[in-house]
């Protein structure tokens, strides 16, 4: 009789895919992701579902994309009767169980998984105080404080993975004479703010250089327009410097954590019949282009590392040129458990694909970034944009603004657009036709306008019954500092 797979499922958020040995950047110290790596397959063109972290995570969890599911935004609430690839697993007589952040707002902090151990670090409910990272306030978010407020030093973000890591490990150390399991660890780093260990920060002080990429000169008016207001020319050249090298700094701190659960499983004799899948939310500009953060739909905020590992169920040390989205990953996931499957997904298993290179595979997938203009970091601008990534090509559609084309195969930086380009005009037109097939941005904006009215009532009751939230990690100011602090 054939045991069923063990799944260990390491999300990550905000870790751009180029910062990993096993992603060509030979100044990363990732040596737990390289060695899992060279154990399993990698895959070179994984995309997120939104450049923003809930909309992202939610249709990873429903195999779904933000606008059929209506999570477009970081506030936004999933139904709890979405079925989830969790649901799927705990129908298979698995105890899914979860270690670390979902970043789901609302009542279900669950979402079908039957066991949840460290939780949280921001509250469940909208409309009350957020967590307060004291002399690191908005460094976490798209603010100019989040690269001024930048080096050695330590955030509670670090400190809240730690234990993350230490239940994943003591989690599998109990497992290990018992039944099979599907363990999803959620780690917050290397999110910003950009701020790791002095230890860390040295090993790559004076070794990460400025963005390679500067502001083009033809930039796109929305880009414009968004790092104008971002506030991002109050950071100087030495900010830039300080903020990319800690986000090496938080990369080398996060793998270490994930060696330890590796190890851990390993020592366990877990790993033989464990499913391990590394994979982030969405990337970061780290600086490129003038940008930090995501928002965007460039390669460097759209694309994610991922990478997939099963001994003697998947191939080793092999890389895979096809197009996937983390929408694709909860398929594939229940595939290769035996689960049923997620009823009604946009999702499509591509466990077939991890397996042979060969397998027949629909090379295109798409992400899109909506937003109200109602959160104050968005300037008072509501966007509807979306990202067609089809074979070579690849086809940045903006509500009000005009598109960018690229060939990617020989532009992969994405410095040349080609939309206005006449040798590109049917391409173009038959691309811009693909990104908008059941994609209204007219009815996403009136859709997230109605959507507005209830989550504003949702916030008022937060901020007067003031509910309790669960699963929630303490965090406390005084878990943050600077070694170094802009005078």
């Amino acid at each position: 009789m054939t045991t069923r797979p063990n799944l260990l499922f390491l999300l990550s958020d905000q870790h751009a895919a180029r910062v990993a040995g096993c992603y060509g950047e030979p100044l990363a110290v990732t040596p737990a992701l390289d060695a899992l790596a060279a154990r399993g397959v990698v895959f070179d063109s994984a995309y997120c579902p939104s450049p923003v972290c809930v909309p992202s995570r939610m249709s990873l969890l429903t195999a779904t994309h933000p606008h059929r599911q209506q999570v477009w935004t970081n506030d936004d609430i999933l139904a709890s009767d979405r079925p989830t690839w969790a649901h799927a697993l705990g129908a298979a007589f698995y105890r899914p169980t979860l270690i670390g952040r979902l970043h789901a707002l609302g009542p279900d902090q669950l979402h079908g998984f039957l066991h949840r151990e460290v939780g949280e670090h921001s509250p469940n409910w909208p409309g009350v105080p957020r967590h307060d990272l004291g002399v690191l306030a908005r460094a976490n978010d798209p603010w100019p404080e989040s690269v001024i407020r930048s080096g050695p030093g330590r955030s509670a973000y670090e400190a809240k993975d730690e234990d993350v890591a230490k239940a994943a490990c003591a989690f599998l150390k109990e497992a290990a004479a018992g039944v099979p399991f599907a363990l999803h660890v959620g780690f917050i780093l290397p999110h910003p703010p950009y701020v790791s260990s002095a230890d860390d920060y040295r090993r790559f002080a004076g070794r990460v250089g400025p963005p390679s990429l500067g502001v083009p000169a033809d930039e796109h008016p929305w880009l414009r327009w968004w790092r104008q207001d971002r506030g991002l020319a109050a950071a100087t050249s030495s900010d830039i410097l300080r903020a990319r090298t800690a986000y090496y700094g938080l990369v080398a701190s996060m793998d270490r954590m994930i060696g330890r659960i590796l190890e851990t499983l390993e020592a366990t004799g877990l790993s033989r019949n464990t499913l391990v899948i590394y994979a982030s939310d969405h990337g970061d500009h780290l600086g490129e282009r003038g940008l930090f953060w995501k928002h965007t739909l460039h390669e460097e905020s759209v694309r994610v590392p991922l990478i997939l590992s099963h001994p003697g169920h998947l191939p080793e040390g092999e890389r895979r040129a096809q197009i996937v989205n983390l929408v694709d990953l909860g398929p594939t996931i229940v595939e290769a458990l035996g689960a049923p499957a997620l009823p009604n997904a946009d999702g499509r298993s591509f466990l077939a694909v991890a397996r042979d290179d060969a397998a027949p595979w629909l090379d295109e997938t798409v992400s899109e970034y909506c937003t109200d203009a109602v959160p104050d970091w968005t300037g008072g601008a509501a966007v509807q944009q979306r990202m067609l990534r089809s074979g070579r090509w690849k086809l940045c559609w903006y509500a009000g603004y005009p598109p960018q084309l690229f060939d990617i195969e020989t532009d992969p930086q994405e410095l040349h657009n080609l939309a206005a380009d006449p040798a590109f005009a049917t391409l173009r037109e038959q691309l811009t036709r693909r990104v908008l097939v059941g994609w209204n941005p007219a009815a996403i904006r009136a859709g997230m306008a109605k959507r507005r009215a209830a989550k504003d009532l949702l916030a008022a009751w937060a901020r007067a019954a003031r509910p309790q939230s669960e699963h929630l990690w303490p965090l406390v100011p005084e878990q943050n500092w600077l070694d170094y602090m802009e005078p």
